[in-house]
């Protein structure tokens, strides 16, 4: 049966979410599911969306053959090509001979990779600034190279004032009715998971993205329909200035967080010590994480989101312990700029890992590394304590007002 909600009189979600996938892009973990967003517009002429996952193949029939209601659907617009959005494509095109695919010039390429059908005869390639009236409603088509994907364009509805934006503003979680951002927990639930699905996917791509909200900067939008999450409507200021700080690197919050690697848990208690001294001096909400036991994407979104950050680890076969080695490399590889680090090695006859994460650092830009790095033989000895007490006074000179 199907499972529909009107956004306005003419505009209708036929998406649907999917609670059974544990891994997003088999990568991120994404314990409370994720949706996969699609949207029917009903004018004179009847557009389509995009199209989603294969998981919720059975309920996204429903939904658009409910809102149709009879109908013929005459445009297909296909924002992103990823297959989350792109899968049903081709069967939905067989269930809908007349219909048109709507798409940017790289998306229609795309189309021929995935699939062996060619759909040339039935695409209406777009390009930036390009049209197309519906009746009652005007689509405006502008290209979004690399948010994140090359073939992404959005598509603003110029009468209802609505940016369907692909997968720019995308969060992690799974809809459950409440399908508006002002009917949802934002702060306290969909925040974090809107922080840890654009740092981890989008977040390589800051100077794309304020390309992007440069462009869209030009027109009157009081609602973002996204491809994931709910529809923005209630949290707009909060959610552009998010995007702000983001794509330009600038942390959210002025705090810590520690990241350790320990094998033993010496290096866990330096750093239980180090929050223990921070605590002291005023910092609050200290943020602590074992790389070994967090999942990497959280790591990320907490990069992004602290000014400074603490990395802790043991050397490891006369290197870097590898989850802290790999945590490096990932945010080296998503761009995160901007940041206070300060560094904490440990090793019980040859301490090189501070040495090793410095190297990556220093490949980073904008990164400001503390010079003031304690080391370690084999666990925190008492003559160190003062070294772990100027490094506590340096980080809290900077947070603490």
């Amino acid at each position: 049966m199907h499972t529909i909600r009107k956004i306005q009189d003419d505009l209708v979600y036929v998406g649907g979410s999917d609670r059974r996938l544990s891994r997003f892009e088999n990568l991120f973990p994404i314990p409370r599911g994720v949706s996969y967003n699609s949207y029917l517009l009903l004018d004179e002429k009847t557009v389509l969306f995009d199209t989603v996952d294969d998981a919720i193949s059975r309920q996204f029939y429903e939904n658009i053959t409910a809102a149709l209601a009879g109908r013929p659907l005459d445009y297909l617009v296909v924002h992103h090509m990823e297959p989350d959005h792109c899968s049903m494509i081709v069967a939905l095109l067989h269930r809908y001979p007349e219909a048109k695919i709507v798409c940017s010039a790289k998306a229609l390429v795309m189309l021929t990779q995935f699939y062996a059908e060619d759909m040339t005869e039935r695409a209406l390639v777009v390009a930036e600034g390009d049209k197309l009236s519906t009746g009652r409603h005007t689509l405006h088509f502008v290209m979004a190279p690399m948010v994140h994907w090359p073939e992404v364009m959005v598509t603003y509805d110029e009468p209802s004032k609505i940016l369907f934006s692909a997968d720019a503003f995308g969060t992690f979680g799974a809809l459950a009715g409440n399908i508006f951002d002002d009917e949802l927990a934002f702060n306290s639930v969909w925040l974090n998971d809107a922080r840890r699905y654009y740092t981890n996917i989008v977040g390589k791509y800051g100077a794309q993205v304020q390309a992007l909200l440069k462009k869209t900067a030009a027109f009157d939008i009081e609602m973002i329909c996204s491809l994931h999450g709910p529809i923005w409507r209630g949290n707009l200021g909060l959610l552009m200035d998010k995007y702000q700080k983001w794509s330009t690197y600038e942390p959210e919050d002025k705090g810590v967080m520690i990241a350790y690697a320990t094998m033993y848990g010496n290096t866990e208690n330096a750093a239980n010590v180090l929050a223990g001294m921070l605590a002291d001096r005023g910092v609050h909400n200290i943020a602590m994480y074992d790389v070994s036991g967090t999942d990497v994407s959280e790591l990320v979104a907490e990069s992004f989101r602290c000014s400074h950050l603490v990395l802790a680890a043991p050397t490891y076969n006369g290197g870097l312990q590898p989850r802290m080695e790999s945590f490096l490399h990932d945010l080296k590889a998503l761009n995160l700029q901007n940041r206070t680090v300060a560094l904490l090695e440990n090793g019980t006859w040859a301490p090189v890992s501070g040495r090793h994460m410095k190297a990556i650092l220093e490949g980073m830009k904008n990164m400001t590394l503390l010079e003031n790095t304690v080391a370690l033989k084999s666990a925190l000895a008492e003559n160190q304590f003062d070294a772990l007490e100027a490094l506590a006074n340096e980080i809290a000179a900077q947070i603490v007002e």
